[in-house]
Parts: C-alpha cells; structure tokens; sequence
C-alpha cells in the first residue's frame, strides 16, 4: 500500500506539469499564475513546518497553532494572487465587449 506521503510527493509531478502548460499560456493571467505557483511556495514550506513541528514538539503541523498558521499565510497570500488575477480578467474581457 502507498503511504499517503509517497502520494503526496507523486503528486507535485502531476502539479508541476500543469504550471509548465500554464505558464506557456498567452491567456493565462500573470498575477493567477503566481497564485499558482504560491501553492508551490505554501508546499515548500509546509514541509519543513511539518517537520519541525513533529521533531521539536512530537506533534502534526496542525496541533501547533502558530506554526500552523505561519504555513497557512502562503496558502492564503496564494488564493488571493488567483482571486485578483483571475478577477482583473474578467474585468479585462467586459471592458473589450
């Protein structure tokens, strides 16, 4: 049976695959296509917060509040960059009609 971290780490392939076809897109937004790449960012450092959180206090990332939260800032920083940039296209594309 594959652990769930096996599988975790499987998937960043899939996920950098779709960055590559999505940053080759013209009609891609750029400020999305940061947020997108902000979840990689919130991946990177989730990890070693992971880590951390298990070696210095023998907890999951989640029991430990601020580190938690720490992590969770990127994620939030990620979705906004999307909001916005997905946001400013439509915006974009009403203007044009």
């Amino acid at each position: 049976m594959i652990s769930k971290e096996t599988l975790f780490a499987l998937s960043l392939f899939p996920y950098l695959g779709f960055l590559w076809f999505l940053s080759r897109s013209p009609q891609m937004p750029r400020l999305a296509l940061y947020g997108f790449y902000g979840t990689l960012v919130f991946v990177g450092v989730t990890i070693p917060a992971g880590i951390y959180a298990k070696v210095a206090y023998g907890e999951q990332l989640a029991n430990i509040d601020w580190l938690h939260g720490g992590a969770e800032v990127f994620l939030t920083l990620s979705n906004i960059l999307l909001v916005l940039g997905f946001r400013q296209a439509v915006q974009t594309l009403g203007n044009r009609e």
